[in-house]
């Protein structure tokens, strides 16, 4: 039997959702903190519960590369992740599963469509915090392996049309692969909306008083994306990406949603929403897609 993709989810990454949760895995602790965005990521898990599903492929914007999109290629990894913005908020002991087989799949299947691509085997390769995020506040239990894919992009060296093509070429080997594994995937996209941030944190962090978002322009932008992808106007939203990303310093330049969004076949049906947050300003939102029909 053919694999597929059982669930597409756009899994944005801010360690302070984590450190919120006080899970065994970190170091720092808290006493609460950006509640509507963990409860939605709860939400999500509830619905993820009633499918079957192998493994998880992540793509963070964290993991950034310029010569190719790599891969992890070790079966199982054991460190301390670090966030290097908020080392006050992130110091989290992960061990992770990794299913090689689909890596190294998905990295031939780009190959066949011109994209460079290669495998990680240092096993002391220190797996970036914003696929540790996405992933632990997706599946907590960490019971099922993942693949992990760095962003291949930067202005300063593709154009957006070249960083567009990539996506699309990476999405159409991650679909092939996956058929052909006979495995039922979910995706993440780890990336937030709007991505301007605050350059100063708040004495207490998980302090709610101080929570905004950073100018009323990013949020209409964020308000604008959602509303598309809630309506299922997946291509109209990708048309508009160029401008969203500039306009509101999105996190979508490092092409993981694009990536997800070809590789669901550009949804026409429409995205289920379950929270929308700022973290220090930026506009974060949890949205799920299922090809098989709404949870």
């Amino acid at each position: 039997m053919a694999g597929s993709i059982v669930a597409g989810v756009l899994a944005p990454h801010p360690p302070h959702l984590v450190y919120a949760e006080n899970p065994p895995q970190n170091e720092p602790r808290a006493e609460c903190g950006w509640e509507p965005l963990r409860w939605g990521y709860e939400r999500l898990r509830r619905d993820l519960e009633s499918i079957d599903y192998d493994a998880i492929i992540v793509l963070s914007p964290h993991w950034q590369t310029y010569v190719g999109h790599h891969f992890l290629g070790v079966p199982h990894f054991k460190s301390l992740s670090v966030d290097p913005v908020f080392p006050n908020l992130f110091r989290f002991h992960y061990e992770l599963d990794v299913d090689v087989e689909l890596a190294r799949a998905i990295a031939a299947e780009g190959r066949e469509r011109g994209l460079v691509t290669k495998m990680m085997e240092n096993p002391d390769f220190r797996v970036d915090y914003g696929t540790i995020v996405s992933c632990h506040l997706t599946r907590p239990e960490w019971d099922k392996p993942i693949v992990a894919i760095s962003s291949c992009r930067s202005a300063a060296y593709y154009s957006v049309d070249v960083m567009a093509e990539q996506a699309r070429a990476l999405a159409d080997a991650t679909k092939a692969a996956i058929a052909a594994s006979g495995k039922r995937v979910v995706l993440l996209a780890s990336n937030s909306l709007s991505h301007r941030h605050f350059t100063t944190e708040a004495d207490v962090p998980e302090d709610m008083s101080r929570e905004h978002i950073m100018h009323h322009g990013q949020y209409l932008w964020d308000m604008r994306a959602i509303d598309l992808l809630r309506r299922g106007k997946t291509q109209q939203f990708i048309d508009e990406m160029p401008e969203f990303t500039e306009q509101a310093i999105s996190e979508t330049d490092a092409g993981a949603l694009s990536w997800m969004l070809h590789a669901l076949d550009m949804p026409s049906y429409a995205a289920e929403l379950y929270a929308y947050g700022t973290v220090i300003g930026t506009g974060n939102a949890v949205m799920g897609w299922f090809p098989g029909g709404a949870q």
